[in-house]
Formats: structure tokens, C-alpha cells, sequence
């Protein structure tokens, strides 16, 4: 994932319970949405294949690759010596993104100069990646950029890729308008929004993203009945773009897509939380 640049996170999960996951459904969710960007890739000309996105010099076409290499992963991985265990969990991905980012576009870029067809593409990478999901364990560890993490895991943080592209996508062709498929965009919203939490921890702020998410973060006072005193609240698609740098704080507060109450309610400073 390769959004605007964006300020450091800790990559500290182990300090938070992990959130847990219906393997079976994550599973659903991630073939749902790739499924929706591969119909979406089949209707575009070659003059929207080669339009610009908000993603710095990346045109479309290389936006469509790059999806394709968030599935592909999971194929590499498999590829890879097995790890005895896994180590790591969904929660501790986002943290590490920012490392493996210029490696990652660079390998998008290759994959679209090498696919004139990418609708092809992406038709292949989905029956590779079905095959895979029909023969391999939920618990398979696999050796990923984050660490050693199941499969089951490892896809949570696939509908991040995938949510996240998909809104890129629709960004930058007006009315393409691909779907979003209900399960990726809550367990997207819960993984990032787990992860603020992680990054800000403490009780003294509710961040609520109906209807999906509610955490708790920041030092302060403890909040413990009644109307918390700080309080943020936003939809999912405007949470995710705050997450990942495509829409910034001050931006969002003032457009009325985030209403924030209470003096430690301004989460501009922790914001964006991924690269």
C-alpha cells in the first residue's frame, strides 16, 4: 500500500488483545471485493487505463496491478520456507507497511508493464488465489512482511489492500463507483481503527465509526458512564482515507465528515496511521 507519506507508527501490537475474525467469512470478503475491482477493470478504455490517481505517479493501470500483487502475495508467501509458528497478527501489519513500500510499487509497476491485458490479470490472479484458499489451512503460517502470521490473519490485512484500492480506484475514474463489499469494509474499519488504539493507547477518547468499530484511546482520565467528555465520530470510508493518508484531519473535520468533541478529541497528530 503506497498512500501519501505519512509520519511513523510503533509497531506494537502484543499490547492489545487481538481482535478475532470468522476465518470463513474474511475468506468470503476477500474474494467478494477482489471480484468487484476485476469486473470494474474489465469495463475501463485504454484512456482510463493510463488516467492518473491520488497515489503520486501511479496511473490506473498500475493501481490495477498492484491489487493484483495484494492477493499474489499470499501465492509468494507460499512459496517461502514455512515459519515454524506464527509470530505476529493482523494488528501488527499496519505498522509495517511503510518499510516495504517502495519495493511493493515497484514490483506493481513491473507486473503492469508486463500484463497489456489487465483484466486478464486479474482474472488469473483470482483463479490462483481461489485454488489456494481451496488447499491451504487457515493456521498456515506464512512468512510475510510483518513476520511470521496465519493465513487467516494475513487475509484480514488483505481487505485493507483491497477497501483501500477500491476507494483509489473510484477516486480516479468518476462513476466507475465499484462496490464495496459489506464484511471487507468492517473488518478494514476494525483493523485500523484496533490500531489507532494501539498507537494512542488509553480511555480517555471514544472513536466511534458506525457501524462498524468503537474504540478507545489516548491518556487522559478514564471515562466510565454516561457521554464520554471526547468524542470522535465518522463513517467508515472517511475513517479509512484518515487512516491512510488519503484525506487529512483538518480537512475532514472542517467538511463535517468527522464531528470531534472534548479537548482530547483532535486526533490530527496521530493521523495518518499507515504508509
Amino acid at each position: 500500500m503506497t498512500p501519501p507519506p505519512t509520519r511513523s507508527g510503533p509497531g506494537a501490537a502484543g499490547k492489545r488483545r487481538p481482535r478475532s475474525y470468522a476465518a470463513a467469512k474474511i475468506r468470503t470478503a476477500v474474494l467478494t471485493q477482489f471480484g468487484h475491482v476485476r469486473e470494474a477493470a474489465g469495463t475501463l478504455t485504454p484512456e482510463q487505463l493510463s488516467g492518473p490517481t491520488r497515489l503520486g505517479d501511479w496511473t490506473v493501470r498500475e493501481l490495477l496491478a498492484h491489487v493484483s500483487t495484494a492477493l499474489g502475495a499470499v501465492e509468494r508467501a507460499l512459496a517461502l520456507p514455512e515459519p515454524a509458528k506464527a509470530e505476529v497478527a493482523a494488528l501488527d501489519w499496519p505498522f509495517g507497511t511503510a518499510a516495504n513500500a517502495e519495493g511493493i510499487a515497484d514490483r506493481g509497476r513491473a507486473l503492469a508493464d508486463g500484463a497489456p491485458d489487465i483484466a486478464a490479470l486479474l482474472a488469473r490472479t483470482e483463479e490462483r488465489f481461489t485454488e489456494i484458499l481451496e488447499t491451504t489451512a487457515d493456521a498456515r503460517p506464512l512468512a510475510v512482511g510483518a513476520g511470521a502470521m496465519s493465513l487467516a490473519d494475513y487475509l484480514v490485512t488483505r481487505t485493507v489492500e483491497l477497501v483501500v484500492h477500491t476507494d483509489d480506484l473510484n477516486d480516479a475514474v468518476p462513476g466507475l463507483d465499484v462496490p464495496f463489499d459489506r464484511q471487507a469494509l468492517a473488518a478494514c474499519t476494525r483493523l485500523l481503527a484496533d490500531a489507532l488504539a494501539v498507537k494512542a493507547p488509553g480511555a480517555s477518547t471514544e472513536v466511534r465509526i458506525p457501524p462498524f468499530a468503537v474504540v478507545q484511546c489516548v491518556e487522559g482520565p478514564r471515562h466510565t458512564r454516561g457521554t464520554p467528555p471526547n468524542v470522535v465520530e465518522t463513517d467508515p470510508l472517511t475513517w479509512i482515507r484518515l487512516a491512510t493518508g488519503r484525506t487529512r484531519w483538518e480537512r475532514a473535520v472542517d467538511d463535517a465528515a468527522v464531528r470531534a468533541s472534548g479537548e482530547r478529541a483532535d486526533l490530527g497528530a496521530l493521523l495518518p496511521l499507515m504508509a
